[in-house]
């Protein structure tokens, strides 16, 4: 669920007399415990990644647990002020490794359950699809930050400019800017899942019966297939609805008569396949984008690093 503002007192405070001494079950493990969820998807939107969004955590608790207790009145906001830096750093000093990459890259699938959360507002929906984490990965860190703060976690001006450590007038053209380039590179995507995964089903299906479904995807589909250089993979983004048919026909013609198994499941918010090898793991991850009844964008991802936290068949059958 989206989370609510914080104190106007935002960072650090000194506690009354009365609270000199934190009580017992105050530890830092539970009140770490109690804010973790929120940390890790801000850290994981930020940076694309399960693997680094849960070094990012391990990084802020280890400094969460050097602080004192009994100075902190708002340990929520404290911890937001520690992770939001250090995912910053991340992304600076990791944008040169991610320009080597081989391939496009995608951000690593995370499963988010059989099913979408009824709690969950469309916006914290819709930040968790593939589109809208490439379309982030484009802003700056410091873009990316706020954006994400203030727009999908609702924190305003004020406390968005004492996380990042900036001026109140700077955060505001920060978000300005970010403003502008998702909403330049934000096509109108049907997020209705039943419909999402009602398509999805149709492409398989054809696909599976030999028929290359071209009507099934849009005029301007692209699909963007990230092996990292570990696995087979297209070395830049296939366009055009005959294209795209003939490389997912090749790559099914490819799987028969071995015995894959495919399964539609929640990644990211949205309805995906997993396709699985005899031993149930996860080899290869499938998800789109829909447009205008069409399938608009395909996500593969074959990096066996980025599929190996994804359930195992005998987990999710």
């Amino acid at each position: 669920m989206k989370e609510p503002k914080s104190s106007a007192t935002f960072v650090r405070s000194v506690a009354s007399d009365s609270c000199a001494e934190a009580p017992p079950e105050k530890s830092h493990l539970n009140v770490f415990d109690q804010h973790k969820a929120l940390l890790f998807s801000i850290a994981y939107r930020m940076l694309g990644s399960v693997a680094d969004a849960e070094d990012k955590l391990h990084e802020t608790f280890i400094r969460w647990q050097q602080s004192s207790l009994a100075e902190i009145k708002f340990p929520k906001a404290f911890l937001v002020t520690i992770i939001s830096p250090l995912c910053i750093q991340h992304l600076q000093s990791a944008r040169m490794k991610r320009e080597q990459y081989l391939g496009p890259w995608l951000p690593e699938p995370i499963f988010t359950g059989e099913a979408i959360d009824p709690s969950a507002t469309a916006q914290i929906q819709v930040s968790l699809s593939m589109a809208f984490l490439l379309l982030l990965a484009k802003l700056t860190p410091a873009e990316r930050a706020a954006f994400l703060l203030h727009e999908v976690f609702d924190y305003d001006y004020a406390e968005v400019a004492e996380i990042l450590g900036k001026s109140e007038a700077n955060c505001r053209q920060i978000l300005w800017r970010a403003r502008q380039h998702i909403t330049e590179g934000r096509p109108r995507f049907d997020t209705s899942p039943e419909h999402h995964q009602k398509l999805l089903q149709e492409f398989l299906s054809a696909a599976s019966r030999g028929d290359l479904a071209v009507a099934l995807l849009s005029n301007d589909v692209a699909l963007y297939t990230d092996g990292g250089g570990k696995a087979d993979a297209a070395s830049n983004p296939i366009h055009g609805p005959n294209n795209v048919a003939r490389f997912l026909f090749g790559a099914v013609r490819k799987s028969v008569p071995t015995t894959v198994v495919t399964r539609v499941v929640q990644i990211n918010g949205q309805p995906s396949v997993i396709y699985s090898p005899p031993d149930g793991r996860a080899g290869c991850l499938l998800t789109s984008d829909i447009a205008d009844e069409c399938i608009r964008n395909i996500y593969v991802v074959t990096n066996p690093e980025k599929l190996r936290r994804l359930p195992a068949k005998t987990l999710s059958s």
